[in-house]
């Protein structure tokens, strides 16, 4: 099976160690992965603060980088929510001010090929061990993006629960907001840094060592806010707990 990577523009430029995670977790379960050198910001930002038209040309260039691939996974939930909920949307929209329909046949096209990272796995290759070696104590944040909008479900846990040595311990609170929101965290900072703190009271009442999410752009949110406190809690991508073995163990 051949698969594109879409990596996003957070993790190429923040945390490329997520994407070759991906890759590595990707070959070994025996998928062919490519990466489309032409893709680009999604257009989640421009979007999420209202210049819709100014996503405009993200949609086409990401449609195009894209093309023919039968799956394109994506290690973050938001820029998947992105594509499959919001793309349509912004087609439908461009159509009804009578500029055609190419946006929305460009969206309609990409939308049903995209999948989160653990989407795909489960999913996908109908798998939940992919024989990972993690041995820690890890508890799991559930992004909103991908619980609210892909449905995304136990799919992560499942996918921890078989990774040999892992003990995973439950998050209270779980499903509330880190307090990232994109371009909420930069509009309503101290709400954002709140609600960031109360998250890292709950994972750190658990006893992990690791905050494990799907969502590199919430864990930076996170990581950010252990850092100034010295918390001895380390925020890491899921991907890179699934591609870690006794061989190649996470960094």
């Amino acid at each position: 099976m051949r698969v594109a990577l879409f990596v996003t523009c957070v993790n190429d430029a923040l945390y490329p160690s997520t994407g070759i995670a991906v890759v590595r977790l990707l070959e070994r379960l025996g998928v062919e992965v490519d990466f489309p050198a032409a893709q680009s910001c999604c257009g989640q930002p421009q979007y999420n603060t209202g210049y819709r038209h100014e996503s405009e040309p993200l949609l086409r260039r990401t449609a195009a980088a894209f093309a023919g691939y039968d799956h394109v996974v994506t290690p973050s939930g938001s820029c998947a929510a992105m594509i499959r909920e919001h793309y349509p949307r912004i087609g439908r929209r461009a159509a009804g001010e009578g500029r055609g329909d190419t946006l929305y046949e460009l969206a309609a096209d990409l939308a049903p090929r995209v999948y989160e990272l653990t989407e795909f796995l489960v999913d996908v290759l109908k798998v939940t061990d992919v024989g990972a070696y993690f041995p820690h104590k890890v508890t799991y944040h559930p992004s909103c993006h991908g619980l609210r909008f892909l449905g995304l479900g136990d799919r992560p846990r499942r996918l921890l629960a078989a990774v040999r040595g892992l003990e995973l311990v439950e998050l209270p609170g779980a499903e509330e907001c880190c307090g990232f929101g994109g371009t909420f965290a930069l509009k309503n900072p101290d709400v954002s840094a709140a609600m960031g703190a109360d998250k890292i009271r709950a994972a750190e009442g658990t006893g992990a060592r690791v905050l494990c999410g799907a969502d590199n752009s919430c864990l930076a949110h996170l990581d950010g806010t252990l850092r100034r406190v010295g918390s001895p809690l380390r925020a890491l991508h899921l991907a890179e707990i699934l591609a870690a073995t006794e061989e190649e163990p996470a960094r």
